[in-house]
């Protein structure tokens, strides 16, 4: 860390950084609603409209491994800066897409601008002590929440009063904006390290799969599928609680919003004294649990009354597994690595994001109503057994992994 990240504080640094992250979330919610009628306007098919949302996903998880690597050896602030002004020409060419192919080229830029998310992560794991570094990261997953809340509203309202142009061109107004203070407010908080023994971005992804129980993989392991698990699940709600309870498009909203507020008052208020109390392992066990109950209680449920309460257990256990497994990612990982292996876990979060959703229709077409959510809870019990396979920083005294270059 940098003698000016020690002197100036990391809690305006994360003030800069929550504002970053709701900043881009908002700005991915504002389009993605209006993505099908837009493409609709080109004449486009519901396949090109699940290829758009897919093009963002895809750039993402191709670029952040990337972006970790530059912030690795040029420094977080360069990075995060070049993201969000990707991000403001992604939105702004987004306002006056006149076909259907730029608007696949501005959801490419949009998803390249977003893969600095690990970067992020990276500058709170160089500014954030360890034992705090779990609360910050849940802080940053809270203002993420707080803008997945908000940006659906803000582009439907742009976009009736102001015309199609409005909502892309907020939203890249919002990145210019944020670039300015996080240009005149974050200072670096990295050391530009050069090693020559740094691991390549493919040695990473290889590791990953090669050695799935090495401390940085497994943690890698824990966050994807239960992020896959999580993402099954919100793929189908809409269509489940229509199929099981009547839910309408006029009422759907309610529900969305109610776990988004779960989530953040978790994230926001209630983890810290939770990590004070159990420490980062046990919170994230004691998530993993909680989401594998929640997938099997949610089918089990015979109305909605009993459905609600099942379905709080989702996000409380999604705001103790992601932010702790991330945060004991940091630890494991190579001092000179953190930005490159926080990217490869944002690729392995992307393609969580397309194969939760793609088993979970299939599954739910062809086997049951039911399935797609009992399915996921297999899959979180398996993920429950492993955070209690793996040793953490807090049960042993070994050091991170070494760098070695596995790739030429």
């Amino acid at each position: 860390m940098t003698q000016t990240a020690k002197s100036s504080g990391a809690p305006k640094q994360l003030w800069v950084l929550m504002a970053t992250v709701f900043v881009d979330m908002v700005g991915v919610l504002i389009v993605l609603p209006l993505l099908p009628y837009y493409a609709r306007d080109f004449e486009a098919g519901g396949m090109a409209v699940g290829l758009l949302t897919s093009t963002f996903a895809a750039a993402q998880l191709l670029s952040a491994p990337y972006w970790g690597r530059m912030s690795d050896r040029y420094g977080r602030r360069p990075i995060i800066l070049a993201g969000l002004l990707a991000s403001a020409v992604g939105y702004l060419c987004f306002g006056f897409a006149n076909s259907l192919w730029l608007l696949f080229a501005t959801r490419l830029m949009q998803g390249f601008g977003a893969g600095t998310i690990g970067v992020i992560q990276a500058y709170v794991s160089d500014s954030v002590p360890p034992k705090e570094r779990a609360k910050a990261l849940g802080w940053l997953t809270a203002a993420a929440s707080a803008g997945v809340t908000l940006g659906p509203i803000i582009g439907s309202q742009l976009s009736a009063a102001f015309g199609q142009e409005a909502p892309g061109l907020f939203a890249a107004g919002l990145c210019l904006l944020n670039v300015f203070f996080a240009w005149k407010l974050l200072p670096e908080s990295s050391v530009k390290r050069l090693s020559a023994r740094r691991r390549s971005i493919v040695g990473s992804l290889a590791l990953v799969f090669r050695e799935p129980k090495s401390p940085t993989a497994s943690m890698v392991w824990i966050y994807a599928l239960a992020m896959m698990a999580f993402m099954a699940m919100q793929a189908i709600l809409a269509i489940y609680l229509m199929d099981r309870f009547g839910v309408t498009e006029k009422n759907i909203g309610w529900f969305y919003t109610y776990v988004g507020a779960v989530s953040v008052i978790m994230r926001a208020v209630l983890l810290g004294p939770i990590l004070d109390r159990f420490g980062e392992s046990r919170a994230m066990r004691l998530g993993a649990l909680c989401m594998t109950l929640g997938f099997l209680a949610i089918p089990l449920a015979p109305n909605l009354l009993l459905f609600v309460p099942a379905t709080t257990l989702i996000p409380i256990g999604t705001a103790m597994l992601f932010p702790t497994s991330t945060s004991l990612l940091t630890q494991r990982a190579p001092s000179d690595e953190v930005g490159q292996i926080l990217g490869v876990q944002q690729s392995f979060r992307g393609i969580s994001g397309i194969l939760g959703p793609a088993w979970a229709g299939i599954v739910f077409d062809t086997i049951g109503v039911r399935a797609p959510m009992l399915l996921s809870a297999v899959v979180m019990t398996l993920v429950t057994v492993f955070t209690f396979r793996v040793a953490t920083p807090e049960e042993t005294s070994g050091s991170p992994e070494p760098s070695v270059s596995t790739a030429p």
